[in-house]
């Protein structure tokens, strides 16, 4: 049991504390109180992101399992409160949704006028987002609200946000956010951190920004050890060795480019459905279609969907598709993700998180394809023979 301050403590960057169940339980109510709280639950056998009040929503005792084009999760009857990995959703739709109206345009002639949709009355706070998901809405900062074209509807529902990143105890087979340097730990861009320890069961919180430190020096916790920093070292030290799935990052930009025209290619092609799977379950792919649909009234929507880089008319210019092959989907998919970002971005699109791995329907692995065109310049010598900037 922790032993809980008895007065409100102020609190600071950095700073470091425990909580126990109770006190838990107290962190996420509190951010009930002026937030709209999403967080981890279970949903139709999944473990997904939902509406968040009390510590007994979470998916406690809850662990999945996840390989190559499979997902499975389960109550194990245990205590833990995040033995699980990523699920198939992540916090791009919190401010990318899948469908979205950007605005309707009401009345005639001198009375036409254009409206958006109200904004949400409450700001926003992610519980449990992982630290891979952190580093996936940093790239969709980038991209939306940093990039030559800001979105503004992601903006706004950008600003206020508060966001509480647990640290990995158990990642999923199919992670290899260390290879990608997201994970399993986080250091920075969170206002709490919290770490799940063990023996006795506790939450090493740790501070990250003052709207943070405002939160929680209203509650009650004791302040870290060294014992409990010490406890959190183990913990991402496990997970670290669980994972077994890894991206050589180096060069590959310069890798793709050289392999355009590799027969692995065609052979992923015999195999991928361009079901657009990867794309959608994708924490930092923010393709989308933008189209005008008019109702019997006359009044007209703008609205925006997610689209795909495997859609066949994804690529439509004046006369046809500039894609129009599986195999140069895929590829595209794939050379964007690790290449061609860095030129747009000055980043891998890639986390790491796993999930296009997980949720394509015949288990296509990133990781495997990667690796196969790295081992085919081995074994030929051009890899080292063109250098990998």
């Amino acid at each position: 049991m922790v032993d809980s301050s008895p007065e409100p403590t102020t609190l600071a960057l950095g700073d470091r504390l425990v909580m126990g169940l109770e006190q838990f339980d107290e962190l996420i109510r509190a951010l009930n109180d002026h937030f709209d709280v999403r967080g981890p639950v279970v949903s139709s056998g999944a473990i997904v992101d939902g509406p968040l009040r009390r510590e007994s929503e979470l998916p406690v005792g809850w662990h999945d399992e996840q390989a190559p084009g499979q997902y499975s999760a389960s109550d194990h009857g245990d205590d833990e409160y995040f033995g699980f990995a990523v699920g198939p959703t992540s916090a791009k739709p919190e401010f990318l949704p899948p469908h979205q109206v950007l605005w309707r345009s009401e009345g005639r002639g001198e009375e036409l006028r254009f409206v958006e949709p109200a904004l949400a009355s409450r700001d926003l706070a992610l519980f449990g987002l992982r630290p891979c998901d952190v580093a996936a809405l940093k790239i969709l900062e980038r991209v939306l609200v940093n990039g030559e074209y800001p979105d503004p509807h992601f903006a706004r529902r950008r600003r206020g946000l508060f966001v509480v990143v647990v640290e990995c105890a158990r990642p999923a087979a199919t992670c290899f956010c260390s290879s990608m340097g997201t994970g399993p730990g986080l250091e920075d861009g969170f206002d709490l951190a919290v770490t799940e320890l063990f023996s006795p069961h506790r939450f090493l919180v740790r501070v990250g920004s003052e709207p943070g430190a405002r939160e929680v020096s209203r509650l009650s916790w004791a302040p870290a050890t060294k014992e409990d920093e010490a406890a959190r070292d183990k913990v991402l030290g496990i997970a670290m060795s669980r994972i077994n799935r890894r991206v050589d990052s180096e060069g590959v930009p310069a890798l793709l480019a050289r392999n355009i025209d590799h027969p692995l290619w065609n052979d992923i092609a015999e195999r991928c459905l361009s079901c657009a799977n990867c794309t959608m379950a994708c924490p930092t792919c923010f393709c989308s279609d933008v189209h005008d649909v008019t109702d019997l009234a006359g009044d007209t929507e703008r609205q925006r969907s997610w689209s795909s880089c495997f859609d066949v008319n994804h690529s439509f210019l004046h006369g046809g598709p500039v894609r129009s092959s599986p195999s140069s989907r895929y590829r595209q998919w794939m050379t964007h993700k690790f290449s061609t970002w860095w030129d747009q971005f000055d980043s891998s699109g890639c986390v790491g998180c796993g999930r296009c791995v997980t949720w394509c329907p015949v288990g296509i692995d990133v990781t495997a394809e990667l690796a196969i065109l790295r081992d085919s310049e081995r074994s030929s010598g051009v890899g080292a023979e063109a250098g990998r900037p």
